[in-house]
């Protein structure tokens, strides 16, 4: 059985809460673990035999940063990965019915189609059985769905679904009350069928609804969307079922949600592929827990680090610094005896002697085992910053024996002074 498996990255006009890291890089390649966030997607299908061809589709403009992360994927995973960018923001079924004919070339059986701000186990495997078992003969549909508790569910697409067929009866994206406590986790395998039907909801709306004009090309003034015109007509078709997923499943929407998938990708590596993390030995830094080091850091050995921290290249770290639950990008400056803890330090940044430099975890409540990650906003009621991680944009420098807390940082300034729950423009 061939599948094509598809990305579906978005574009600049997404990823506006995980400024302002997506300032200098695109979302979907910001390095969680070590690597490009879609990379763990590309490595989980060329696990798949059947997969020959990762598609990434987006409305991000062709640059160095993709140019270099396809030849990267085809050098590492010997996968074939192409990007095909949309001519204006299409939506997620949109732009799969706009390339429809690069999709469907090879004549695939199959359609793998993954969000990439998702993080989870890829059970790919696993959905591929299920959907030979119930779905290739009946041109049927699989959707990945995972529980949540009753209070957050509302804040995804939810499927109601019959517990002994697994078919999806209804779905609804981000319901006003609460029908069910599965959620979409954006990943889907569908039967190239599913272009058909995308078609005939596309032209429908093309004559109800009010269109624009982008490019020389009509389109409809709100882009077609998988979760929001597509699922809730496959809903009650009865070719349309439900995977549960039983493994790790997160969002990745802000840049707290990648601290947290960093520990997830992490202990991955611990578990499947310990050669990744680093060791502790002799003039080594003293190393907690599972933390990646890239091989071009230097890092003092009177340093310790970990659980849960990334370091990216070229990064350097001084005597007696402490790091945890961070992710350091390439080229940061840790002086010594800073601390660093639920933090991401952006590109070429440099924290001074004695700083503190620390965040609110987003973590889930752990005594609820559906519970996932709130997507709160960025202020409370009365206008406040809601206490997150700290995030330090690119070329950012803090001064000598300051104190920065839950604070966001845009790129290219001087800190002066310490700093508690505040935007620093």
């Amino acid at each position: 059985m061939l599948i094509k498996a598809i990305i579906l990255i978005g574009g600049p006009q997404k990823g506006t809460r995980f400024r302002p890291l997506s300032l200098e890089l695109p979302k979907p390649l910001f390095p969680v673990a070590g690597i490009p966030m879609i990379e763990h997607h590309v490595a989980a299908c060329a696990k798949i035999p059947e997969i020959k061809e990762v598609l990434l589709i987006g409305f991000y403009q062709q640059n160095e940063y993709l140019l270099r992360f396809i030849e990267d994927m085809k050098r590492k995973y010997d996968i074939f990965v192409r990007y095909l960018q949309e001519f204006c923001p299409m939506g997620t079924g949109g732009g799969i019915y706009h390339f429809r004919d690069q999709i469907t070339l090879c004549n695939p059986q199959a359609l793998l189609v993954c969000n990439a701000d998702v993080c989870c186990d890829f059970p790919f495997s696993e959905m591929i059985e299920n959907y030979r078992n119930n779905c290739l003969d009946s041109n049927g549909h699989l959707i990945l769905g995972t529980e949540a508790s009753s209070k957050q569910a509302p804040n995804y697409g939810c499927i109601v679904e019959n517990e002994d067929t697994h078919e999806v009866l209804h779905y609804v994206e981000k319901p006003e009350t609460f029908i069910s406590d599965i959620i979409n986790c954006g990943i889907y395998l569908f039967s190239p069928s599913i272009i058909d039907l995308i078609s005939k909801i596309i032209k429908d709306r093309h004559h109800s609804l009010p269109f624009i004009v982008c490019n020389n090309r009509e389109l409809s003034e709100e882009p077609t969307q998988l979760e929001r015109h597509i699922l809730t007509q496959l809903a009650s078709s009865g070719k349309f079922f439900v995977h549960k997923n039983k493994g790790f499943w997160s969002q990745i929407k802000t840049s707290g949600n990648a601290i947290y998938a960093n520990r997830h990708y992490l202990h991955e590596y611990h578990l499947n592929n310990s050669n990744i993390l680093a060791e502790n030995g002799e003039e080594k830094p003293t190393v907690l827990g599972d933390v990646y080091i890239h091989p071009t850091a230097s890092i003092d050995p009177s340093a310790v680090v970990g659980p849960n921290v990334s370091i990216g290249s070229g990064v350097t770290i001084g005597p007696g610094v402490r790091v945890r639950e961070s992710i350091l990008l390439d080229k940061a400056e840790l002086k010594e005896h800073c601390c660093v803890m639920n933090t991401i330090i952006g590109w070429n940044c440099s924290i001074g002697q004695w700083s503190r430099i620390e965040g609110t975890p987003a973590d889930p409540n752990p005594n609820d085992p559906f519970a996932r990650l709130d997507s709160d906003s960025m202020f409370d009621e009365d206008g406040h910053l809601t206490p997150s991680i700290t995030i330090l944009g690119r070329n950012v420098h803090i001064s000598p024996e300051l104190v920065i807390r839950n604070a966001i940082v845009l790129p290219h300034k001087e800190i002066t002074n310490s700093f508690q729950n505040a935007i620093i423009l």
